[in-house]
This record gives C-alpha cells, structure tokens and sequence, in this order.
C-alpha cells in the first residue's frame, strides 16, 4: 500500500472519464499520486466513479465496488470512496447495503471528497484535467443532462435538466489542453444538439463548434451524441467548410418504425428519419454516420423488428452499435409499458441486427482499399502501429494497422497511409 497515493477507477461513459479527469488534478494539486483504473488497489484511498445507466453498468458498477470493499476489509486498502451516476441514484440504499465504503457521493459533489480529505478546491483549476487518454486527444464535454424525455432511459433522472457550459469557458479548456499536446477533441454530451438552449435561447452548436475549428493547434474535432429532433441544420455549412471538423457524426436513432418510435417518445418520424440521413450524405459529401439502435422495448412486434431490419439494409451506416431494453425504474416505459418481451428473443434479435451490420461494415472497409487516408497513430501494439481515420473514434470504431518494420512512427503524429487491405472491421495500410 503506497503513502499518497489513490487508485481512480472510472465506469461506463466518457462523460464520467471527464469527471474523473477533473478530480485527478484536484488530487494532484492537494499533494497526491494518482493512478487510473488499476486492476487491483494500489494506495491507501480508492475512488469509483460509477455508471447507473442500464441494467449491466449497473452490475459493474456493483461488483467492482464490493471488489475493493473487500481489498478494505482484508487491509489492502485504507478508504473508499464511490461517486457517480449509480451513486447519485441510489446513495442510501448503497450507503446501507455497502458499509465498507467510506462515503458515497453522486455525481456533482465529488468537490466534498476534496473536503474530506482535508484538501481545498482550487477554483482557478476548473478547466484542468490529468488526462487519462493518450495526450493527442480528449474528450471535451458540453454540456450536462437532458431535457429529453425518452420512455427508456433514466439519465434524465441522474442527472437533472440539461445545463450547457458557457462557451467561453469551453473554448478556454481547448486552449489549455492544446497547450497541453491534445490535437484531437470528442465533443461529448448527453444531447449534443441542444447545447446553448439554456443559455443563449438558441441553439449554438454550430457556432461553438466553429469557434473551436478557429483555436490554433485544433486538428480534428468529432461530434458524440446528437438527436434526430430539430436538428441544427446550419452545422451541415460547418462540417462541410472547416477542414478540421471531422465528417463524423454519432447520432443515437434507436428505431425506425413510427409506432416504436411514438412508444420512445422519440419526437421524431420514420420519414424525418430517413430525410435527415439523406440530408446529412446530400450536404456533407463522404460523412460517416455512427447510430445506437435499440431491439426489446415494451411492444416491439415482429413487424416493427422486421422495419428496423431493412432500415438497417437501406441506411447502411458507417457504425453501428445496439443493445437491449432494459427496465429501469422511474422512467416512463417502467411506469406505463410491461416488458414482455423475453430475454432470449430480445437478444436473438440484438444478434440478427449486429451479423447485417457485421456484412455492411466488411463491405464498406473493402470499399477503403486503394484509399489514401489521413490517419493519427495512437499507440504501438505488437509488430503494427494502430492508428485511426477522421471516420473514426476512440475505443469505439475500427482502426488502421500499419506494420512495424524498419519505419519509426511518432505517436500522436498524423500520416497519410495508403489502405492496402481490410477485415470485417479494421483497415490494414502503409504509410506512403
């Protein structure tokens, strides 16, 4: 167990990861060492930043807790600390069933934490991160919380009605980590495209994103987490002119037929839909789309299955992830619908869906060879240098593998690489 040190260990989104960023310079800065996501603890004081989000973040959340509650009882460990969204959500029934941990705290006032340490808060390092990612690129979050109100999904109840950042304050911390060697920057939210709404009474995204396509030493910026409803159509002009704004953008479509739609309460048709995704090709020429589809909510037929399917077929996204419905307590669809559905049938339905996009996705990195890509490297792995495309997010999408041989790449650095094969999902190049 090492003096001064504190093991963070951070759950589920990259939102969280930002938090934890946070916190780790405070820590920094009151005179700690701290280490991230360790496998086992390290220090004397642990903290988990938890996700509480749907029903297996939840249990991970749960089990890594009991994990160092357990290296506490058996004195690996001296404090624990639990923070988060699954903190936030059930702070007492977790403060009862898990007295080892010292003190929980939700997921906006980990600043006591600091206190009860003994250590200040440094309010002229708000905009300072330790990064836990590789020091070219970070993830840069808007905003928090979500004035939407989906029949599934619980974060509005964790984490309260959308409050934008102002942008000053957004366009000073991408001055700081560019002065720290980040060139690439996620733009994260829980609803991208509301952002500025509470504070401007607009939407101001495409101004924002504009703004921080001007700050020297921005070389890439990705868009996370956009909604299909009133969507900022003057970002198209944005994304087509600024070369560093990457023609990527995640937006979370979850289904296709109108009745599901309607049971979502997703404020948007089948026909807005699939115009906006024409919209998106037709204004920003070459834009790869990555969506989250959901399969199992309450009264999701055959026929409803069977639409998302083809939708699927005929939208042919760049990438593609989905999961399961799951109940979560407080929301809408717990209240109102019964989910009837079984598991089994939820998740053969989940594995049909990812074996068409699993044929897409060969076909369209098949369709990348002979392409000539620019491509940032990010690590070093065994005999290839992995690196990604402007098509391409972190942890998330597929990767360009360059053999090692007698070349040395630079991490960090951007390469034009010529993509001389594929695989179902990554790209194989060499640099030219």
């Amino acid at each position: 167990m090492k003096r001064k040190t504190i093991d963070i260990i951070t759950l589920g989104c990259s939102k969280n990861l930002v938090d934890s960023e946070h916190l780790m310079r405070q820590l920094e800065e009151a005179g700690y060492h701290v280490t991230h996501d360790t496998e086992k603890p390290e220090g004397e004081i642990a903290g988990i930043n938890t996700c509480g989000f749907i029903g297996d973040a939840k249990e991970e959340s749960i089990n890594m807790i009991l994990e160092f509650a357990q290296a506490k009882e058996e004195g690996d460990l001296e404090k624990l600390y639990v923070m988060g969204c699954l903190s936030e959500r059930y702070l007492k029934e977790l403060a009862i069933e898990i007295p080892q941990v010292d003190k929980f705290y939700g997921k906006f006032n980990w600043v006591e934490l600091l206190q009860d340490l003994g250590k200040a808060y440094h309010e002229e390092l708000h905009i300072e991160r330790t990064l836990t990612t590789p020091r070219h690129y970070a993830y840069l979050k808007i905003s928090e919380g979500c004035d939407r109100k989906c029949s599934y999904c619980a974060i509005p109840i964790i984490t309260g009605k959308h409050v934008s950042r102002p942008m000053e304050e957004i366009l000073d911390e991408v001055r700081y980590l560019v002065s720290k060697g980040v060139k690439e920057f996620q733009v994260i939210a829980q609803e991208l495209t509301y952002y500025g709404v509470d504070l401007y009474k607009k939407q101001m995204l495409p101004e924002l994103i504009e703004r921080i396509s001007e700050v020297p030493g921005v070389e890439w910026i990705r868009l996370h987490y956009a909604y299909p409803a009133h969507f900022p159509m003057d970002l198209f002009r944005v994304m087509r002119e600024r070369p560093n704004v990457c023609r990527y953008m995640d937006i979370a479509l979850q289904h296709i037929s109108n009745p599901m739609l309607e049971k979502m309460r997703r404020h948007v048709t089948q026909e807005e839909t699939y115009h906006l995704i024409e919209q998106f090709r037709k204004e920003v020429p070459g834009i790869h789309l990555r969506t989250t589809l959901m399969v199992g909510h309450p009264g999701e037929t055959e026929a409803d299955f069977e639409e998302l399917k083809e939708f699927l077929r005929k939208a042919r996204f760049d990438r593609m992830g989905a999961f399961t419905y799951s109940e979560e307590e407080g929301t809408y669809a717990a209240a109102h619908y019964e989910d009837e559905i079984p598991q089994e049938v939820k998740q053969a339905r989940l594995d049909e869906l990812m074996s068409i996009q699993q044929g897409i996705s060969a076909e369209q990195s098949a369709a990348k060879v002979g392409q000539c890509l620019k491509v940032i490297i990010d690590r070093l792995e065994g005999d290839y240098y992995i690196g990604r495309t402007e098509f391409d997010s972190p942890e998330v999408d597929p990767e360009v593998l360059i053999e090692q041989g007698k070349q040395k790449l630079l991490i960090g650095n951007f390469y034009q690489v010529e993509i001389i094969n594929s695989d179902d999902f990554d790209l194989f190049g060499r640099v030219i």
